[in-house]
């Protein structure tokens, strides 16, 4: 039940969850013929706006993917830990399993092993039967990096996590069960600052390896550069909508895990 509303209460946080609620007040109001009908959509609109906005948008993203920034060249470790979210099922018309933009994360994980930064790679990820069902990730993961020259006696596949907590809980036993101390962990850099803090508090040696950058110096750089870029910047687009949803669903996880008493 947890993790059924730990999908479904946040939806009416989001930008676009808000909005349509307050438009559907709105509804109801101008229905009874309420004065407050203009104030509704007008939330709805400052809403819609605001994390359109594509400095609101770049800030927030950056908030949570530069805390994490490798100040110097990542270490040698036991193991390469990989977490699952970057890919899409190989179903039917697919021909293969899909990337999506936190893809990233199966191949910088492979790209470090190849590099000689650790002998083992854990792929923790499973995937949730009504959210599109189908092989665990770790699965398609493990597909991927033995695609990639990773042979497969060196990945550990953790077919059981439905969320972060999940992965950092079950990668522990393995973890132990290998004797291992010390981990690379790969995951997108706006969901590192979670990541990092939940695999730590269990105890877990854990050095950041983020990829999946929305924000660098070049995406902050652009709105400033000519006029024609300020003028866009304010207006709302499908990309800003989707960092500020993404930045707003990483602090509202930070709040839930504390809640819980995971962080």
């Amino acid at each position: 039940m947890f993790l059924f509303l730990s999908k479904l209460i946040p939806l009416f946080f989001y930008p676009m969850g808000a909005a349509y609620l307050l438009l559907t007040v709105a509804l109801i109001l101008w229905w009874i013929n309420s004065k407050w009908t203009p104030a509704a959509i007008g939330a709805a609109l400052i809403i819609l706006f605001l994390s359109g906005n594509t400095w609101i948008s770049h800030r927030l993203a950056q908030s949570l993917e530069w805390q994490n920034i490798p100040k110097a060249e990542l270490p040698i470790a036991d193991a390469i830990v990989i977490l699952g979210g970057g890919i899409r099922a190989g179903a039917y018309p697919r021909p293969d399993v899909d990337f999506t933009d936190a893809g990233d994360r199966v191949w910088h994980g492979g790209n470090l092993y190849r590099a000689g930064k650790a002998p083992k790679i854990i792929v923790s990820g499973g995937r949730i039967t009504w959210q599109g069902g189908g092989n665990p990730e770790s699965d398609d993961l493990t597909k991927i990096l033995v695609n990639m020259g990773v042979p497969q006696l060196d990945i550990i596949p953790e077919p059981n996590s439905y969320n972060t907590h999940d992965n950092a809980v079950n990668v522990q036993k393995i973890l132990q069960a290998q004797n291992f101390k010390t981990i690379l962990l790969v995951t997108s850099a706006m969901h590192m600052p979670r990541s990092m803090a939940i695999f730590q508090r269990l105890g877990i040696r854990a050095i950041a390896a983020p990829t999946d950058y929305r924000i660098s110096q070049l995406e902050l750089d652009q709105p400033n550069l000519e006029t024609q870029s300020v003028i866009l910047s304010f207006l709302p687009n499908e990309e800003c909508f989707s960092l500020t949803t993404q930045a707003i669903r990483e602090y509202i996880g930070i709040l839930t895990y504390r809640l819980r008493g995971w962080l």
